[in-house]
């Protein structure tokens, strides 16, 4: 079994956040938007079941070290978004009762090189919205758990695009 691609350092605690509106409209879409991290577990699982299919042992195996980083990242956003005093629905703004989370977000491309490009697309997206998040958050426990998050994101975006330059030239494996 593959491990997350994560970071070396620890993740922080969620110890000490207090219930913050403003916080939790910040980071609640990184929680089940189109965009956030639920949409990622099951787009790269879904590619990285194609990947399998075809053999291609290493770009699976890195998919699902990648979805399971993200689901590191789900459960910690949830418990974030307990301490700021919403339950982690699955929305993109919880505790909204409405606009629930869609498997219709998830890219569903035929073409592996294309899952590739969509899974590219998706960490610059992460990485982006991260850096965003934390010019919006004031220093304290939320901030934290975004910045750290964000390591693990950019080691995914590193980890995508040499993939999908390995793709690019042929090397299945």
């Amino acid at each position: 079994m593959t491990k997350p691609l994560i970071a070396e350092k620890p993740y922080p605690t969620t110890e000490g956040i207090s219930p913050d509106c403003r916080a939790l409209r910040v980071i609640s879409p990184a929680y089940a938007s189109s965009a956030g991290e639920l949409n990622s577990i099951l787009q790269y699982n879904y590619h990285a079941l194609f990947f399998s299919r075809k053999g291609m042992r290493e770009y699976a195996e890195l998919l699902d070290s990648v979805a399971q980083a993200e689901m590191i990242h789900l459960k910690l956003l949830g418990q974030t978004i307990l301490a700021l005093g919403a339950p982690p629905v699955y929305t993109a703004y919880p505790p909204a009762g409405f606009n629930y989370y869609s498997a219709k977000f998830v890219a569903y491309s035929r073409s592996l090189k294309n899952m590739l490009e969509d899974d590219v697309i998706a960490e610059r997206h992460a990485v982006s919205a991260y850096t965003r998040m934390l010019t919006l958050l004031p220093e304290g426990g939320a901030r934290a758990v975004v910045a750290r998050i964000l390591e693990d994101e950019k080691l995914h975006l590193a980890a995508f695009e040499g993939l999908l330059q390995k793709y690019a030239r042929g090397q299945t494996d």
